[in-house]
């Protein structure tokens, strides 16, 4: 199986609880979970930021082979750049387009 968690809102909770998600998908020992993709758009885009709250946690996911995209859009918008990202974190021109491509792909989408 493979599960995709939607980092879209700005509020810190939805942070905690997207990679708290994804942890558990990785943790969980009743199904066979082949991947784990965090896709970050918008105000998600904030917890995959090196210097955001939630930077130590997204380096250990990525050690443990969770994949995460950042949205260009999103970082234009905001005026950061793929350097402003926690290393690992590969960017995608449009979050919804990822997302959608991995739906596509028989991704389970998830977002809390």
């Amino acid at each position: 199986m493979q599960s995709l968690v939607h980092l879209v809102s700005g509020d810190e909770s939805e942070h905690e609880t997207a990679l708290a998600i994804a942890r558990n998908l990785l943790e969980d020992e009743s199904e066979s979970i082949d991947d784990v993709a965090v896709v970050a758009q918008a105000g998600g885009i904030d917890a995959v930021t090196s210097e955001g709250e939630h930077a130590e946690n997204v380096r250990e996911l990525l050690a443990d082979d969770v994949s995460f995209a950042a949205c260009e859009n999103t970082l234009e918008t905001k005026d950061l750049t793929p350097a402003d990202l926690v290393d690992g974190v590969e960017t995608v021109p449009e979050g919804a387009v990822e997302v959608t491509r991995l739906e596509n792909e028989g991704y389970a989408y998830m977002r809390p």
